[in-house]
């Protein structure tokens, strides 16, 4: 990873900073054609919209936010689904894993990926899940750190342009 990435967990109060900032990384994301929920057009208001609702997750303790700096600017950014049913107490899932694509290559997709692992076992979470489009940069970052594709299931969502897409559902299992 670049020298210039720090990455680290926000705790609440999320400032306002950071959440322009979160926001900006999902609307170029989304602009760029990534499947992560939403559909074109995406304003920077809705990408704030978002990410004031994920800093109430933090909040409450039903998430935990990482953020990637290059240079003092928020680039990238993975979430840690925390909220499971009782009967699974050991479980979490990844969630937006997203990337300002100025500043894909740095290695920071990888870095974010080892540092919500960490912030996973120290909350007793050893298994993991996500979903992500086959084929598309988060599948194969997903591929290289190690994680097992259980399954493909055909037109699961969109593409922000309306098409319909795959989802490849994967996990890991933590060492403890």
């Amino acid at each position: 990873m670049n020298g210039g990435v720090e990455i680290s967990a926000l705790d609440a109060p999320i400032p306002e900073a950071a959440l322009v900032q979160l926001a900006a990384v999902l609307v170029d994301c989304v602009d760029g054609g990534a499947s992560v929920s939403f559909m074109a057009p995406f304003s920077q208001a809705d990408g704030l919209g978002y990410f004031r609702k994920v800093a109430d997750a933090v909040a409450s303790g039903e998430a935990v936010l990482l953020a990637a700096k290059l240079d003092g600017k928020i680039v990238g950014t993975v979430q840690l689904g925390l909220d499971t049913p009782p009967n699974q107490p050991h479980r979490a899932d990844l969630k937006k894993m997203l990337v300002h694509r100025s500043a894909r290559g740095h290695g920071i997709g990888a870095g974010l990926m080892a540092q919500i692992e960490v912030e996973a076992i120290r909350r007793g979470r050893w298994l993991l899940v996500l979903d992500t489009v086959p084929g598309e940069n988060g599948y194969r970052l997903y591929k290289r750190a190690g994680w097992t594709e259980s399954g493909i299931i055909p037109n699961y969502a969109l593409f922000p342009d309306g098409r319909l897409c795959d989802t490849a559902v994967f996990w890991k299992r933590l060492d403890r």
